[in-house]
């Protein structure tokens, strides 16, 4: 069978202050039971600046400029020592500031719903035509904008969710219906939320990996957030939405929701489409969540902690056909949480860590290195969530300790050695294990390693459906060089084709006669 390598990476992070007083639901959820809270006035003089957040070495990280091995090096805490000459543009991806993101939103805009106030327009415009990302008859669809007088009483009927920058009213997302409240304009402001932030994710894997948008063939979107109306709430597509605004005009595409373990599944769905033979470009993508904007706000309030969760996370990978190059995806050894596996940590950790090593008679120590739900300790300690990263690292040691795969005394050197620091936001899909993929995919090609583990986990409670959690996990290793076009070579292809040719003409021969 063929294999599939993960081909490219890329990275968007979205400077969202605005949307995190707007629209994170730590907010929302105050404002509706108490719209003269104090909480918001603080939580907008505790936001970063976007200088502060393109500085902020846990971002730096995410769009590849910063490796996780330099972050944890850097000094703490991050956010009181921000990187000089930080960069906005990344080897992997961006930071990018808002005020462009709601010109994107309005080019995502294929219903006439996202409206724009008209001095706004042209500034968005000019500094979209600097960014270089859009064409000019890309950017020409934003028009030419609308009175504030326009805006402003559909903000006030509760007919559209406000677009705000710099504490402005700019713009609104309107309602896409008058009574189904899948289509209400705060499901539609997320929804083209994630849209876009999935577009500029996807763009910058394009640009910066030097990749023809028409040479993709299958789309998969892997966010949490879902789109539909009230008689298919969730039906999507996502995919295809992306896709159609990044110029894949040769795809197709679907979405795929499980929570935080979402991407990952996509990940082993698009190498099975790979290996399989059915596609050979399938790019798996998701925007971001404008609820999980300032979900921690509150408690780092307290702590004397920026509100760190003030951007919008996204991310596409791409998986092909190999290329002898770039590294491949074990299909033998795939990781996965069974509905039969159990709920406690170490049987969830059992199922996806060590049950697919097993197979493939590797242990513990095999893998270099880990990548599990990477968030940002600065962000999850002031919340009472401690260092999750470590902690899972710690539980997968645990588990090599008990199989004999290392010493006791080993338990913190493993941590370290096979661990990394975590520097993603929590934005629930985004930090699970898909921000080490572009680094892995360099440090296999540069032979800093042999192998990765990337995993993802979800709490499938979290929709009252199921009390189950889930977890699914692939490894990564080196190419060999040696191209796998089929399971026949040229010559047994040769000879199956004469062979059938023969038996063909002995058969009309018999027919004949």
């Amino acid at each position: 069978m063929p294999k599939a390598v993960i081909k490219g990476a890329g990275y968007a992070l979205i400077h969202a202050n605005d949307m995190v007083v707007t629209h994170g639901t730590t907010l929302t959820a105050e404002a509706a039971k108490n719209p003269d809270s104090q909480l918001f006035s603080d939580v907008a003089a505790n936001l970063q600046s976007y200088e502060e957040t393109v500085a902020y070495p846990p971002n730096q990280c995410y769009i590849g400029n910063v490796t996780p091995e330099e972050l944890n090096n850097l000094p703490k805490p991050w956010y009181e020592n921000g990187l000089e000459n930080a960069c906005r543009q990344g080897k992997m991806g961006e930071v990018m500031p808002l005020d462009e993101f709601i010109g994107i939103m309005k080019i995502c805009d294929s219903f006439d719903l996202v409206m724009i106030e008209k001095d706004f327009v042209e500034h968005t415009k000019k500094a979209l035509e600097a960014h270089g990302m859009f064409s000019a008859e890309e950017i020409a669809t934003i028009g030419n904008g609308h009175d504030l007088e326009k805006i402003e009483p559909r903000v006030a009927e509760h007919k559209a969710d406000p677009i705000m920058f710099d504490g402005k009213l700019v713009g609104c997302v309107k309602q896409a219906h008058d009574s189904d409240p899948n289509l209400n304009s705060h499901i539609m402001f997320e929804n083209m939320v994630a849209k876009a932030s999935g577009v500029v994710a996807l763009k910058n894997l394009l640009i910066k990996n030097d990749i023809d948008p028409e040479s993709i063939d299958y789309i998969i979107e892997t966010s949490e957030e879902a789109c539909g109306d009230m008689n298919q709430r969730g039906g999507g597509n996502f995919a295809k939405a992306i896709g159609e605004v990044a110029g894949l005009k040769n795809a197709t595409g679907s979405d795929t929701r499980a929570f935080c373990a979402a991407p990952v599944h996509g990940l082993v769905n698009a190498t099975a489409l790979v290996s399989s033979g059915i596609f050979k470009n399938v790019v798996v993508v998701a925007g971001g969540a404008t609820a999980k904007l300032g979900m921690n706000s509150k408690d780092h309030l307290k702590k004397g902690v920026p509100v760190l969760e003030n951007a919008i996370g996204a991310f596409a990978i791409l998986v092909s056909k190999d290329d002898g190059v770039s590294p491949f995806v074990r299909t033998d050894a795939i990781g996965r949480h069974r509905i039969g596996s159990g709920s406690s940590p170490q049987a969830v950790t059992s199922a996806i860590i060590t049950d697919p090593l097993d197979k493939i008679n590797l242990k513990i120590t095999d893998i270099d290195k880990y990548s599990v739900e990477m968030q940002n300790p600065e962000i999850t300690k002031p919340a009472g969530a401690g260092d999750v990263p470590e902690a899972n690292y710690k539980m997968i040691a645990a588990l090599g300790v008990k199989r004999g795969d290392i010493d006791r005394k080993e338990l913190l050197n493993f941590v370290k050695q096979h661990g990394m620091t975590g520097w993603a936001l929590t934005q629930g899909h985004i930090p699970s294990g898909v921000p080490y993929v572009g680094f892995a995919r360099e440090a296999l090609m540069n032979g800093e390693i042999k192998r990765a583990m990337i995993v993802g986990k979800g709490s499938l409670f979290l929709a009252r459906m199921t009390n189950l959690f889930d977890g699914v996990s692939f490894i990564l290793e080196q190419n060999t060089g040696i191209v796998e076009e089929s399971s026949f070579s040229k010559d047994e292809v040769r000879s199956l084709i004469a062979e059938s040719m023969r038996k063909l003409g002995e058969s009309l021969v018999e027919d004949k006669e």
